[in-house]
């Protein structure tokens, strides 16, 4: 996501590198290779252009502190405009009604379905609502069977009428429903087309008029660049929708949507998709977004999503056994399922500040734990408990029911050893920190006449 830009950009900043000072000329260099930059990156060509005029006008406004070179302070303008560009601040659903609804709006293949059962899961998750989800796409035939399927994986239960023609009369029937079995939320799911045409704009807004949402939420597919952003205009000149979802922005975006859609619907973007799994969607965070566009990182977010992972107990747990020194494979296999739920290892990565364009030529494959998890399932409830017991006759039948070669197996036991040592010593320096702090200040002090030693 966005590497292209961040390297374009990354490069431009590159020419204010050794300058004294922010001059006309400098910045106008600086900025003109910005502005290919993102007009590379599918950035409407107006917004381009109104962005660079704004940050050479914020530019040449300030005094360069001698703490402060041209090149950071250029960085820093860059930024926060980013962040303007994309919003601002981050946006939340309004969520008002009993039962509170959402229409979900949107063309075929952007993700609009799947990110209906996302946005289910999250709310029922994270927001420990009571969602229920409304099969009104009586135009595709597989989309009443795709909602059920995805309600059963995130288990939300799905209104839908077998046979049904009438979406208008599906969708209020599922409002009636939702009241019927105290759902306080209601995600109604709506037909698409492979391109705007006037019965699918009819269509939706009849369905609109009838249900009177709290949020209309417009899924447009990151990957489509411009014609994602003329494609959001047309729909919000019809429906005044209240906010946007960009869908696989874990894929091979050069992030025009992202950087153009609010100025141009004038709308702001709520969530992201970020990869194929039911829990890959986040809050929209236009900050965050531009430190990751600038290769800063986010580690805001990676944070959060660890937090989500962890189990206050279990971690207690674990805790206990590292400093008996009975951390086992049990535990590890544990540890490498929260790390799995927290999305796309290459997205992960990316998180953290100049990993991301280390990594910028790296396939990180996400089944990169699939050996180790083989391995670890061919041991028996002894192995996996007691890893001291694994000989070499026990290591090759390992090698034999997983699937894999001795070679692997050793590296595996051996990482094990060592990530044990290392998780021990953290444990038990963190320990004796602990106690020194709790220590100071609470020794006596000696006596005047006594040396110190």
């Amino acid at each position: 996501m966005f590497e292209n830009l961040s390297e374009r950009l990354e490069r431009s900043f590159k020419i204010l590198k050794g300058e004294g000072k922010i001059t006309e000329i400098n910045v106008a260099e600086t900025l003109k290779d910005v502005r290919r930059a993102l007009l590379d990156a599918d950035v409407n060509y107006k917004v381009a252009k109104n962005f660079t005029d704004t940050v050479k006008q914020k530019a040449l406004g300030q005094n360069v502190l001698t703490a402060v070179k041209p090149q950071q302070l250029m960085v820093k303008i860059v930024h926060d405009e980013l962040a303007s560009l994309m919003g601002g601040e981050t946006s939340d659903m309004q969520l008002k009604g009993h039962p509170a609804i959402i229409l979900m709006a949107g063309l075929n293949g952007a993700g609009k379905t799947t990110m209906s059962g996302k946005l289910a899961k999250m709310l029922k998750d994270k927001r420990h609502m009571n969602p229920l989800l409304a099969a009104c796409d009586t135009f595709r035939p597989a989309a009443m069977e795709q909602l059920r399927v995805l309600g059963e994986q995130v288990g939300v239960p799905v209104y839908m009428e077998e046979g049904a023609t009438d979406p208008v009369s599906v969708a209020r029937n599922a409002i009636q429903h939702a009241k019927a079995k105290a759902h306080d939320v209601l995600i109604v799911d709506t037909a698409g087309r492979q391109a705007i045409d006037e019965e699918l704009m009819q269509q939706i807004q009849d369905i609109r008029d009838a249900v009177q949402p709290d949020e209309i939420l417009f899924v447009v597919d990151a990957m489509t660049g411009q014609d994602a952003v003329n494609t959001a205009k047309e729909f919000n000149d019809r429906l005044d929708y209240t906010g946007v979802i960009l869908t696989k922005l874990d894929g091979d975006t050069r992030g025009g949507a992202a950087l153009s859609i609010r100025t141009v619907v004038d709308k702001p973007i709520k969530f992201v998709g970020t990869g194929e799994k039911m829990e890959a969607i986040d809050a929209f965070h236009p900050s965050r977004m531009a430190d990751r566009i600038l290769g800063m990182g986010d580690i805001v977010s990676l944070v959060e999503r660890a937090q989500e992972q962890y189990d206050e107990e279990e971690a207690r747990r674990l805790q206990k056994k590292i400093q008996k020194n009975q951390f086992d494979f049990n535990d590890f296999y544990s540890q490498i399922q929260q790390i799995k739920k927290m999305g796309n290892l290459k997205d992960l990565a990316s998180m953290i500040p100049g990993v991301g364009k280390a990594l910028k030529d790296v396939d990180i494959d996400d089944n990169a734990f699939k050996n180790i998890e083989a391995i670890i399932l061919s041991m028996t409830p002894k192995e996996r408990t007691n890893p001291e017991c694994l000989n070499t006759s026990r290591r090759m039948r390992l090698a034999k029911g997983s699937g894999t070669n001795i070679q692997e197996v050793n590296r595996l036991i051996k990482q094990f050893d060592q990530t044990r040592k290392m998780m021990k010593l953290v444990t038990n320096n963190s320990k004796m920190a602990q106690m020194a702090k709790m220590m100071k200040g609470k020794m006596p002090s000696l006596p005047g006449g006594m040396p110190k030693v």
